[in-house]
Protein backbone atom coordinates (compact mmCIF):
# COMPACT_ATOMS: atom_id res chain seq x y z
CA UNK A 1 0.00 0.00 0.00
CA UNK A 2 1.34 3.40 -1.03
CA UNK A 3 0.59 6.59 0.91
CA UNK A 4 0.58 9.67 -1.33
CA UNK A 5 1.52 12.52 0.99
CA UNK A 6 0.31 15.91 -0.19
CA UNK A 7 -0.93 19.28 0.99
CA UNK A 8 1.27 20.14 3.92
CA UNK A 9 1.51 23.49 5.67
CA UNK A 10 3.99 25.44 3.57
CA UNK A 11 3.32 28.40 1.29
CA UNK A 12 3.16 25.84 -1.55
CA UNK A 13 0.24 23.87 -0.08
CA UNK A 14 -2.16 24.66 -2.93
CA UNK A 15 0.24 23.35 -5.56
CA UNK A 16 1.08 20.29 -3.49
CA UNK A 17 -2.59 19.31 -3.46
CA UNK A 18 -2.75 19.60 -7.25
CA UNK A 19 0.48 17.61 -7.64
CA UNK A 20 -0.54 15.00 -5.12
CA UNK A 21 -3.93 14.38 -6.66
CA UNK A 22 -2.32 13.94 -10.09
CA UNK A 23 0.13 11.37 -8.67
CA UNK A 24 -2.66 9.61 -6.76
CA UNK A 25 -4.76 9.32 -9.93
CA UNK A 26 -1.78 7.98 -11.89
CA UNK A 27 -1.24 5.25 -9.28
CA UNK A 28 -4.97 4.37 -9.37
CA UNK A 29 -4.81 4.21 -13.18
CA UNK A 30 -1.82 1.89 -12.85
CA UNK A 31 -3.84 -0.35 -10.50
CA UNK A 32 -1.53 0.23 -7.55
CA UNK A 33 -3.06 0.09 -4.08
CA UNK A 34 -2.76 3.55 -2.60
CA UNK A 35 -4.46 6.28 -0.61
CA UNK A 36 -3.98 10.01 -0.47
CA UNK A 37 -3.23 11.81 2.76
CA UNK A 38 -3.47 15.57 3.26
CA UNK A 39 -0.76 16.15 5.83
CA UNK A 40 -0.86 19.14 8.14
CA UNK A 41 1.01 20.15 11.28
CA UNK A 42 -1.47 18.41 13.57
CA UNK A 43 -2.39 15.07 11.97
CA UNK A 44 0.90 13.16 11.73
CA UNK A 45 -0.34 10.67 14.34
CA UNK A 46 -3.31 9.95 12.09
CA UNK A 47 -0.93 8.95 9.31
CA UNK A 48 0.78 6.36 11.48
CA UNK A 49 -2.58 4.67 12.09
CA UNK A 50 -2.85 3.96 8.36
CA UNK A 51 -1.38 0.76 6.97
CA UNK A 52 1.17 1.45 4.22
CA UNK A 53 4.62 0.18 3.29
CA UNK A 54 5.92 3.12 1.22
CA UNK A 55 5.29 6.85 0.95
CA UNK A 56 5.18 8.82 -2.28
CA UNK A 57 6.13 12.30 -1.10
CA UNK A 58 4.46 15.12 -3.03
CA UNK A 59 4.84 17.74 -0.31
CA UNK A 60 6.40 20.94 -1.64
CA UNK A 61 8.32 23.37 0.55
CA UNK A 62 8.70 23.15 4.30
CA UNK A 63 7.65 19.91 5.88
CA UNK A 64 8.12 18.07 2.61
CA UNK A 65 11.39 19.22 1.06
CA UNK A 66 13.31 20.21 4.20
CA UNK A 67 13.88 16.71 5.58
CA UNK A 68 11.09 16.75 8.18
CA UNK A 69 8.76 14.11 6.73
CA UNK A 70 11.76 12.06 5.56
CA UNK A 71 13.08 11.97 9.15
CA UNK A 72 9.68 10.97 10.52
CA UNK A 73 9.33 8.15 7.98
CA UNK A 74 12.85 6.97 8.81
CA UNK A 75 11.88 6.65 12.47
CA UNK A 76 9.12 4.28 11.39
CA UNK A 77 11.40 2.42 8.93
CA UNK A 78 9.05 3.28 6.09
CA UNK A 79 10.71 3.80 2.69
CA UNK A 80 9.80 6.83 0.59
CA UNK A 81 10.40 8.40 -2.79
CA UNK A 82 13.10 10.96 -3.45
CA UNK A 83 16.00 12.27 -1.44
CA UNK A 84 16.89 11.40 2.13
CA UNK A 85 16.40 13.75 5.08
CA UNK A 86 19.93 15.17 5.10
CA UNK A 87 20.11 16.04 1.41
CA UNK A 88 16.54 17.36 1.43
CA UNK A 89 17.43 19.79 4.21
CA UNK A 90 20.60 20.85 2.40
CA UNK A 91 18.82 21.50 -0.92
CA UNK A 92 16.04 23.42 0.80
CA UNK A 93 18.57 26.00 1.99
CA UNK A 94 19.60 27.96 -1.09
CA UNK A 95 22.54 29.61 0.69
CA UNK A 96 24.11 26.36 1.92
CA UNK A 97 23.56 24.74 -1.47
CA UNK A 98 25.33 27.63 -3.22
CA UNK A 99 28.26 27.37 -0.79
CA UNK A 100 28.63 23.69 -1.63
CA UNK A 101 28.54 24.37 -5.36
CA UNK A 102 31.07 27.18 -4.98
CA UNK A 103 33.52 24.85 -3.22
CA UNK A 104 33.30 22.51 -6.21
CA UNK A 105 33.71 25.32 -8.77
CA UNK A 106 30.25 24.99 -10.25
CA UNK A 107 28.86 28.13 -11.92
CA UNK A 108 26.90 30.39 -9.56
CA UNK A 109 26.17 34.09 -9.30
CA UNK A 110 27.68 36.17 -6.51
CA UNK A 111 25.55 36.42 -3.38
CA UNK A 112 25.44 37.23 0.32
CA UNK A 113 23.20 36.00 3.14
CA UNK A 114 21.36 38.59 5.23
CA UNK A 115 20.02 37.66 8.66
CA UNK A 116 17.01 39.52 10.04
CA UNK A 117 18.10 42.09 12.63
CA UNK A 118 21.76 42.08 11.62
CA UNK A 119 23.56 45.06 10.15
CA UNK A 120 23.80 44.61 6.39
CA UNK A 121 27.33 44.41 5.08
CA UNK A 122 28.17 46.27 1.91
CA UNK A 123 27.26 44.46 -1.29
CA UNK A 124 30.25 44.23 -3.60
CA UNK A 125 28.50 43.05 -6.76
CA UNK A 126 26.56 45.36 -9.06
CA UNK A 127 22.83 45.97 -9.32
CA UNK A 128 20.30 44.66 -10.10
CA UNK A 129 19.91 42.08 -7.34
CA UNK A 130 17.54 39.21 -6.65
CA UNK A 131 16.37 39.04 -3.04
CA UNK A 132 14.73 35.80 -1.92
CA UNK A 133 14.04 33.76 1.23
CA UNK A 134 16.65 31.05 1.74
CA UNK A 135 14.01 28.45 2.62
CA UNK A 136 11.14 28.83 0.15
CA UNK A 137 10.43 27.46 -3.30
CA UNK A 138 8.22 28.36 -6.27
CA UNK A 139 9.78 31.86 -6.38
CA UNK A 140 7.76 32.80 -3.30
CA UNK A 141 8.99 36.01 -1.66
CA UNK A 142 11.44 36.91 -4.44
CA UNK A 143 11.98 40.53 -5.51
CA UNK A 144 14.11 42.15 -8.17
CA UNK A 145 15.98 45.16 -6.78
CA UNK A 146 17.03 47.70 -9.39
CA UNK A 147 17.94 50.54 -7.00
CA UNK A 148 19.58 50.26 -3.59
CA UNK A 149 16.67 52.21 -2.09
CA UNK A 150 14.44 49.19 -2.84
CA UNK A 151 16.55 46.75 -0.82
CA UNK A 152 14.90 47.26 2.59
CA UNK A 153 11.39 46.55 1.30
CA UNK A 154 12.68 43.51 -0.64
CA UNK A 155 14.30 42.13 2.50
CA UNK A 156 11.13 42.82 4.46
CA UNK A 157 9.20 40.71 1.93
CA UNK A 158 11.76 37.87 2.12
CA UNK A 159 11.76 37.95 5.93
CA UNK A 160 8.03 37.13 5.93
CA UNK A 161 9.15 33.56 5.18
CA UNK A 162 12.10 33.20 7.55
CA UNK A 163 14.98 34.93 9.30
CA UNK A 164 17.45 34.73 6.43
CA UNK A 165 17.44 36.11 2.91
CA UNK A 166 19.74 35.59 -0.04
CA UNK A 167 20.83 38.64 -2.03
CA UNK A 168 22.16 37.51 -5.42
CA UNK A 169 23.52 39.29 -8.41
CA UNK A 170 20.74 39.37 -10.98
CA UNK A 171 21.71 37.47 -14.11
CA UNK A 172 19.95 38.85 -17.15
CA UNK A 173 19.09 35.92 -19.35
CA UNK A 174 16.75 33.00 -19.93
CA UNK A 175 15.65 30.41 -17.40
CA UNK A 176 16.21 26.73 -18.11
CA UNK A 177 15.57 23.66 -16.04
CA UNK A 178 16.89 20.09 -16.15
CA UNK A 179 14.90 17.29 -14.54
CA UNK A 180 16.72 14.37 -12.97
CA UNK A 181 15.17 10.91 -12.90
CA UNK A 182 17.02 7.95 -11.39
CA UNK A 183 20.46 9.41 -12.14
CA UNK A 184 19.59 10.43 -15.69
CA UNK A 185 19.16 13.98 -16.94
CA UNK A 186 16.02 14.54 -19.01
CA UNK A 187 15.83 17.07 -21.87
CA UNK A 188 16.20 20.68 -20.76
CA UNK A 189 13.28 23.10 -20.87
CA UNK A 190 13.51 26.80 -21.74
CA UNK A 191 11.01 28.94 -19.84
CA UNK A 192 9.76 32.27 -21.13
CA UNK A 193 7.55 34.33 -18.82
CA UNK A 194 5.72 37.58 -19.47
CA UNK A 195 6.84 38.68 -15.98
CA UNK A 196 10.30 39.98 -15.07
CA UNK A 197 10.48 37.03 -12.69
CA UNK A 198 9.31 33.49 -13.37
CA UNK A 199 7.14 33.80 -10.28
CA UNK A 200 4.46 31.72 -8.53
CA UNK A 201 1.69 32.88 -10.86
CA UNK A 202 3.82 32.30 -13.96
CA UNK A 203 4.80 28.82 -12.79
CA UNK A 204 1.37 27.47 -12.03
CA UNK A 205 -1.46 29.59 -13.41
CA UNK A 206 -0.41 31.80 -16.30
CA UNK A 207 -1.40 30.77 -19.81
CA UNK A 208 1.21 33.18 -21.18
CA UNK A 209 4.24 31.34 -19.81
CA UNK A 210 5.90 29.46 -22.66
CA UNK A 211 7.96 26.29 -22.46
CA UNK A 212 10.30 24.96 -25.10
CA UNK A 213 11.18 21.28 -24.77
CA UNK A 214 13.45 20.15 -26.21
CA UNK A 215 14.96 23.59 -25.74
CA UNK A 216 16.83 25.76 -28.23
CA UNK A 217 20.30 24.69 -27.08
CA UNK A 218 22.83 23.07 -29.37
CA UNK A 219 23.60 19.43 -28.64
CA UNK A 220 26.88 20.47 -26.97
CA UNK A 221 25.18 23.12 -24.83
CA UNK A 222 22.47 20.65 -23.88
CA UNK A 223 25.00 18.02 -22.84
CA UNK A 224 26.95 20.59 -20.83
CA UNK A 225 23.82 21.75 -18.99
CA UNK A 226 22.76 18.17 -18.25
CA UNK A 227 26.24 17.31 -16.93
CA UNK A 228 26.28 20.35 -14.64
CA UNK A 229 22.77 19.51 -13.43
CA UNK A 230 23.75 15.93 -12.58
CA UNK A 231 26.92 17.03 -10.80
CA UNK A 232 25.08 19.72 -8.84
CA UNK A 233 22.35 17.23 -7.90
CA UNK A 234 24.72 14.45 -6.88
CA UNK A 235 26.98 16.74 -4.84
CA UNK A 236 24.11 17.43 -2.47
CA UNK A 237 23.42 13.73 -1.98
CA UNK A 238 20.01 14.14 -3.62
CA UNK A 239 18.59 11.00 -5.21
CA UNK A 240 15.66 9.52 -7.09
CA UNK A 241 14.19 12.51 -8.82
CA UNK A 242 14.35 16.27 -8.75
CA UNK A 243 14.89 19.37 -10.82
CA UNK A 244 17.86 21.71 -11.23
CA UNK A 245 17.15 25.30 -12.28
CA UNK A 246 19.48 27.61 -14.21
CA UNK A 247 19.78 31.05 -15.73
CA UNK A 248 21.73 31.24 -18.99
CA UNK A 249 23.13 34.71 -19.64
CA UNK A 250 23.36 36.42 -23.02
CA UNK A 251 26.56 34.49 -23.78
CA UNK A 252 24.75 31.21 -22.95
CA UNK A 253 26.90 30.74 -19.86
CA UNK A 254 24.90 28.81 -17.23
CA UNK A 255 24.40 29.87 -13.60
CA UNK A 256 22.89 27.44 -11.12
CA UNK A 257 19.88 28.70 -9.17
CA UNK A 258 18.55 25.89 -6.99
CA UNK A 259 17.50 22.26 -6.67
CA UNK A 260 13.92 21.13 -6.12
CA UNK A 261 13.84 17.72 -4.46
CA UNK A 262 10.03 17.40 -4.74
CA UNK A 263 9.15 19.29 -7.93
CA UNK A 264 5.64 20.06 -9.09
CA UNK A 265 3.58 17.35 -10.76
CA UNK A 266 0.70 19.49 -12.04
CA UNK A 267 -0.50 20.07 -15.60
CA UNK A 268 1.86 23.09 -15.78
CA UNK A 269 4.80 21.24 -14.20
CA UNK A 270 8.21 20.81 -15.74
CA UNK A 271 9.27 17.26 -14.82
CA UNK A 272 6.25 15.70 -16.59
CA UNK A 273 6.98 17.95 -19.58
CA UNK A 274 10.59 16.76 -19.77
CA UNK A 275 9.45 13.15 -19.35
CA UNK A 276 7.00 13.55 -22.24
CA UNK A 277 9.87 14.79 -24.43
CA UNK A 278 11.59 11.50 -23.55
CA UNK A 279 8.51 9.56 -24.73
CA UNK A 280 7.45 8.84 -21.17
CA UNK A 281 3.81 9.13 -20.13
CA UNK A 282 2.82 10.77 -16.85
CA UNK A 283 1.78 7.42 -15.42
CA UNK A 284 5.10 5.87 -16.45
CA UNK A 285 6.96 8.78 -14.83
CA UNK A 286 5.07 8.27 -11.58
CA UNK A 287 5.87 4.53 -11.57
CA UNK A 288 9.56 5.21 -12.25
CA UNK A 289 9.71 7.68 -9.36
CA UNK A 290 7.93 5.18 -7.11
CA UNK A 291 10.36 2.40 -8.01
CA UNK A 292 13.47 4.61 -8.17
Amino acid sequence: MIAVLMGGYSAEREISLLSGNAVYQALIDSKIDCFSFDLNDKNLDELWKMKFNKAFIVLHGRGGEDGFIQSELNKKNIPFTGSNAKSSALCMDKAITKDLWKKHSLPISESIVVTKGDTLESISFPLPWAVKPTLEGSSIGITQVKNESELDSALEEAFKYGNQALVEQWIDGDEYTVSILNNNALPSIKITSDHDIYDYHSKYFSSKTQYLCPSDLTSQQELNLQNIALEAFNLTGASGWGRVDFILDKDRSPFLLEINTVPGMTSHSLVPMAAKASNMSFNDLVIRILNG
